[in-house]
Order: C-alpha cells, then structure tokens, then sequence
C-alpha cells in the first residue's frame, strides 16, 4: 500500500510504500477510493487546539502518537476479509464509520461509540484513509453506500455525520422558525440540505466569505448574511422573522459564539460544533436569565450514522459541491483549504 503520512506536526505528510499485511480476526482490507479532507485534519495537522486565554491543548496528551496517517471520512471497496469478518459482498462500495470505541464499555454497547473513553478514531488514534488501503477492525463499521459516487459519499462520515448530529438536537424547531446555521464550509453546506431534506425551512446562513454565501444559497438557504457587517444580528433576526430558538454555530470562534448567544431568545439552544478556538465571553447572569441551553456536539452515532447514509441512499441528501485532489496532492489540498480556497468539500483519490 502506498499513503500520505505525517511524521511531524505542521509539517509536509511523507510519501510512504508499506507492505500490507493480510487482515485477521475480524479485519476488513478496504481498497480507497475516496477519502475527504476535513478542518479537523488541519486541526490534527497542527498539533493543538486553541482554547483561548493563553491555553493550547495538544494531542500528544489526547493519546496521538506519530506516525500516523490523517483521513477518516473514507469509502472504498473489499479487498480482504479476516476469517471472521461475515455480511459483506465484496461487489458493493462502502462508507466507513470512522469514529470508533473500544466495543465493550457501556456507551460502545449503546451505540454511542464517539463517546467511548478510550475511543480508537480513524486518521488520530489509528491510521486513516490517505492511504490506497486501509484496515477495518470490524465491518459493523461499514455502510452499504448502494449507487452513491464515493466522493459523495465519504464526506458522509464527518462533515455529514456532524451536521446531521447537531441538526437533530434542534429538530424539533426547524420546521416552524428558521434555523440559524453560523458557517458555510462543508459542514453549513451539508447541514442546509439535511435540514431541507427533515422537512425544516429553509435556513438562515452568517458567512464572511461571498463565494460561500453564494454557495450556501445554491444549497437552498432562505438567507444569507455577512457576519462581518455592522448590523449582522438585525439582519438575522429580520431574515428569521421570530425569536430565534436556535443556532448552530460551525465554526465557533469567539466572535461567531457571541453572536450566537446574543440571537438566542428565551429558552433557546446553541449548539456549538466548529473548532475555529479561542474563549467566550458570555455575560454569566444572561444565561439563567435567557434560559438557554449551550450544547457540544461531537461528530455522531452509529445509529444517527445508519440513518443518514439510509437519506443518501434515498437521494434525499442533496451532494455538496466537491473538488477532487489526487492523494499525492494531499500537502496542496490541505493548504487550499486552510487558506479557504475550497468551496464545499475536498476529497483525496488514490
């Protein structure tokens, strides 16, 4: 097998040629072929979160050791099967769940392996999809995606997952006010179309990038605002034309999180999913006053997992717009898009 790996933090993924062993036990040797390129990989790539206030939090303390390979929004097909790997036709493509427990602990068994706490991740914790090949421990992890093109696909399991994640812990509003979705990247992107597609109205988008408001309106929002004009929050609340009951903010910045703290009317929720860094400065006593509720929402459960790639399938997931890289542009994909020149999702192609 041949992958992009990264040896060190902030620095150019290496070419590697590897020799593949054969999968045991209940393994699955997946041949790639697709693999998107995610900001959490920059995140990953860089080596630390910004937590604000002077603190940085570094993966080597959340359990990152190097080398690894990034990637863990991945669709391929069967190359191998361990002896005990049953349910799979090697004539089908799949999307892998990347977002793996340990298997035997008490949220494992319920289905909430993100939760796990000593969690096995795709691309962190193990090697993931820059790569042709890649090792599955189990195929509970893969996903049927029928005729879907795999880079549509793959994205599924991040930038999908995610939106899909945070949309249904607010989805009981979407349908009768506007929903406020505070980034345009690929994450907004797909959460406009899978909040269309759970028969919400169309949403509200804050963006500063023109090309991705422009963007988001083709994906079918009703409105799109620049987050960086002066009257950003009157515009909002105009477009939503009712006390907002919630937010999700994608990019969760200190600027993007006081924004959306200060839409939220009465018992309102924001659900903070972006990564961007930094600290809030939230005034304390608004929040039992407000009555609002400030959720995390981390990536998404086997369950939520089978039950979007099912909407995929369905056609009922509008596709995001993509550009394809070859996976050995894998360095030039990841400084396009932490220069923010891609619109919509990039996927790596071995």
């Amino acid at each position: 097998m041949y992958c992009e790996c990264m040896h060190e933090f902030a620095a150019p993924l290496v070419h590697e040629e590897r020799e593949e062993a054969a999968p045991t036990g209940s393994e699955v040797l997946l041949r790639i072929t697709a693999a998107g390129l995610c900001h959490s990989d920059l995140h990953i790539h860089s080596g630390e979160y910004d937590l604000g206030h002077g603190r940085r939090l570094d993966f080597a303390s959340r359990g990152l050791e190097l080398p690894v390979i990034l990637g863990h929004e991945i669709a391929g097909e069967i190359a191998a099967c361990g002896p005990e790997a049953t349910g799979l036709d090697p004539a089908r493509t799949y999307v892998v769940y990347p977002w793996q427990g340990c298997g035997g602990c008490r949220v494992c068994l319920e289905g909430r392996e993100n939760f796990c706490p000593t969690p096995r991740n795709l691309g962190f914790h193990t090697d993931g999809g820059f790569a042709s090949t890649l090792r599955v421990a189990h195929p509970r992890y893969l996903f049927d995606i029928g005729d879907l093109d795999p880079a549509r696909a793959a994205p599924l399991a991040c930038s999908g997952l995610t939106s899909f994640s945070a949309l249904k812990k607010v989805e009981e509003t979407i349908a009768e006010v506007p929903l406020v979705l505070i980034g345009a990247g690929g994450l907004g992107l797909m959460c406009i179309g899978l909040t269309l597609a759970l028969g919400g109205l169309p949403p509200v988008v804050v963006e500063i990038d023109p090309a991705k408001r422009e963007a988001a309106l083709r994906a079918g929002a009703g409105h799109v605002v620049d987050g960086t004009a002066p009257d950003a929050l009157a515009q909002v609340r105009e477009a939503v034309g009712a006390v907002v009951p919630a937010v999700i903010d994608f990019v969760a910045a200190p600027a993007t999180a006081g924004l959306a703290f200060d839409l939220l009317g009465k018992g309102g929720r924001m659900v903070l999913v972006g990564l961007f860094g930094g600290a809030s400065d939230w005034p304390l006593p608004l929040i039992p006053l407000k009555a609002v509720s400030i959720l995390g929402s981390v990536v998404g459960s086997l369950p939520e997992f089978r039950e979007l790639v099912d909407l995929a399938r369905a056609g009922k997931v509008p596709p995001v717009q993509t550009t394809l890289y070859p996976l050995a542009e894998a360095n030039a994909a990841m400084r396009a898009l932490g220069e923010g020149r891609v619109v919509g999702r990039a996927v790596l192609v071995p």
